[in-house]
């Protein structure tokens, strides 16, 4: 079956991007096609899409093989998508409905891969969502995400640099994070104020020895008041000042210097055994 052109999907069902949303549409087919590409072959995989739209990533991923699960906000942008429906039979369930309230593995039941162009107000939320726990490695496969570049920045960020911070340790300390493609904002009706990029996230072995919820804990302390010493900003957690003596930490150094490694360390430490 043919399928319409984006704009003309969008045309037919009145649907203009929402501000309240955060939503952006893509329409650039070849784009997200090459999108659809990054997480691999699709073939029959499970893939769970945030934020659908009106159907442009969904169709990329429907035509990559995949079987989809899109939740949707927006009622407006149902009936364009029980067209992809249509088009691909019991390749596609929506679900109408806040991603954020809703458990993503009850929901797949299966492993599943994450492909999603975000919806900017909550797409940090979903991701550290996606990020946390204690049970290791995660029900998914892998997170194929759009985000404003200058997250998706913070996300693949090295120590020392002003992008490093919380986002990058949970991002990086058991996962491999990437940059996978800079899309331009003149792709996207309305074109955003800001360009975007896409981060490819695969999970790796968690350290022995360490609990999520400390280290989640550990950087809120040290990046929540980064421009103070750790000696300052991580006195409010029981024995993470002298954590750092014991491993030979300077405590007059900043979260910012400190890498990956060292905050896995310290937050070892600290993870009762």
């Amino acid at each position: 079956m043919t399928l319409p052109p984006l704009r003309e999907v969008i045309a037919a069902h009145g649907l203009s991007a929402s501000k309240a949303l955060g939503q952006n549409f893509l329409l650039d087919e070849q784009l997200l096609d090459r999108i659809a590409r990054i997480p691999g072959d699709l073939t029959d995989r499970a893939v769970l899409e945030i934020g659908p739209g009106p159907g442009g990533l969904t169709r990329a991923l429907l035509r990559a093989g995949a079987r989809v699960t899109a939740i949707e906000m927006d009622r407006r942008c149902l009936p364009a998508l029980a067209e992809l429906d249509e088009a691909f039979p019991g390749k596609l369930r929506v679900i109408q409905g806040d991603a954020i309230k809703l458990s993503h593995d009850e929901l797949m039941g299966e492993p599943y891969a994450i492909a999603a162009n975000l919806p900017y107000n909550v797409g940090t939320a979903l991701f550290t969502g996606w990020l946390g726990g204690e049970n290791w490695p995660p029900q998914w496969t892998s997170l194929t995400l759009m985000f404003q570049q200058e997250v998706a920045q913070r996300i693949v960020a090295a120590p020392n640099s002003g992008a490093y911070g919380r986002l990058a340790v949970l991002a990086q300390w058991r996962s491999v994070a990437q940059l996978a493609m800079k899309v331009h904002r003149s792709a996207f009706t309305p074109p955003p104020k800001v360009m975007s990029a896409i981060v490819h996230v695969m999970p790796a072995e968690q350290p022995a020895g360490v609990s999520a919820r400390v280290l989640e804990r550990l950087t809120e302390a040290a990046f929540g008041q980064r421009r103070k010493m750790l000696r300052q900003s991580l006195k409010g957690l029981p024995s993470a000042v002298e954590a750092l003596d014991t491993l030979g930490i300077d405590p007059q150094r900043r979260a910012e210097t400190l890498s990956v490694a060292e905050f896995v360390a310290l937050a070892r430490m600290l993870t009762p055994s």
